[in-house]
């Protein structure tokens, strides 16, 4: 199968990337704007293997994704090229506008031209499959049970509302039109290559270079945590084996408050590094909370689990070690970042 994917110098697409030139035999023709957060190193073997071509172009740009519908003749897609920090929209959600709703319609639409011109067997064969998260369905309350594949959608956030709109164009692009497309929503992704505005590879990296670890609010607010390359798999699972139609809730049963996350990850640094000043947790820092921060977000994964014939491979405990092992490794990459991206500086404080 030959895809074309959409963001795979990102930090979730560039595993998609190497799970497929690592455990398949797909072709990937790697589209990625190369904005801030994109990295090619990340793409590691896949950089020199025949079965994989990046090009630089802009979802957005319609006469670019035609072009490469005609040159590539892909059998599927997977888009993931999206903005997704959340305090990045709440300072500017202009952008996010432009790249997850007016980025997706265009690519919906190139799509739609390409597959309608397609004979019957590529008609059936081909595939749309849009990336998403579970911050479209809102927030869950302590006794709420977890998010499923009928939530009702209620985003609280300038991301998480131009992801809904993302998700609302692509069912309505197969429900009037017929393109096979299908959803898939997840919880927050953690591990290597993360860029460092996030909160594991901020507080990670913070951590490891002694600097203060901001928790906004108390931190309880809570998230559900799925390792990046168990996500790969199932997202790659979702390609094969979807329904047209469908949506798929993919979670790794892993949910932990913000806190907690921090905690953890100073314990397992001082195990692996110990810091001679003394516990890491003393850095710990309760700072004013993000405008409108949802409280907990929880996903069901049982009928991703079902359909799919998947299950996440690691726990939160063994998934925080690797990333943090990770960092420690690979600190010329996200010093390379620190002087001259992103500082770690705060962001999303716009009321």
């Amino acid at each position: 199968m030959r895809i074309l994917l959409t963001g795979g110098c990102g930090f979730i697409g560039s595993a998609v990337v190497r799970h497929l030139i690592r455990a398949t035999a797909h072709s990937v023709v790697n589209v990625d704007l190369m904005t801030y957060a994109a990295s090619e190193a990340a793409l590691e073997e896949a950089r020199g293997n025949a079965r994989h071509v990046l090009v630089r172009a802009d979802v957005a740009d319609l006469a670019a994704m035609q072009r490469l519908f005609a040159e590539h003749r892909p059998d599927a897609v997977m888009h993931l090229a999206a903005e997704s920090h959340v305090d990045r929209s709440i300072d500017g959600p202009a952008v996010f506008i432009q790249t997850n709703v007016v980025g997706t319609f265009t690519l919906l639409e190139a799509a739609r031209h390409y597959w309608s011109a397609l004979d019957e067997a590529g008609k059936a064969r081909f595939r749309f499959h849009h990336v998403s998260t579970d911050e479209v369905f809102g927030a869950l309350g302590d006794d709420d049970s977890p998010f499923t594949e009928t939530t009702p959608y209620d985003p609280r956030s300038p991301y998480s509302a131009s992801k809904a709109a993302s998700d609302h164009l692509v069912r309505a692009w197969h429900h009037t039109y017929g393109l096979p497309a299908f959803v898939t929503n997840t919880t927050n992704n953690y591990g290597p290559w993360h860029f460092p505005e996030k909160l594991i590879p901020l507080v990670t990296i913070n951590a490891i270079e002694g600097r203060e670890l901001p928790v906004y609010g108390n931190g309880a607010n809570q998230r559900d945590w799925l390792f990046v390359e168990d996500h790969a798999e199932a997202l790659v699972r979702a390609l094969e084996h979807a329904i047209p139609g469908e949506t798929y809730a993919i979670g790794a049963r892993q949910p932990r408050s913000n806190l907690e996350v921090v905690r953890t990850i100073c314990q397992v640094l001082d195990d692996l590094r110990p810091d001679p000043a003394g516990p890491r947790e003393r850095l710990i820092r309760f700072v004013a909370d993000r405008p409108g921060h949802d409280f907990r977000y929880e996903i069901d994964p049982s009928h991703a689990e079902t359909e799919l014939g998947w299950r996440a491979r690691h726990d939160f405990e063994q998934g925080i070690r690797r990333t943090v092992q990770w960092y420690l490794d690979h600190q010329e990459w996200w010093q390379a970042i620190r002087a001259r991206t992103y500082t770690g500086q705060r962001l999303g404080t716009a009321a």
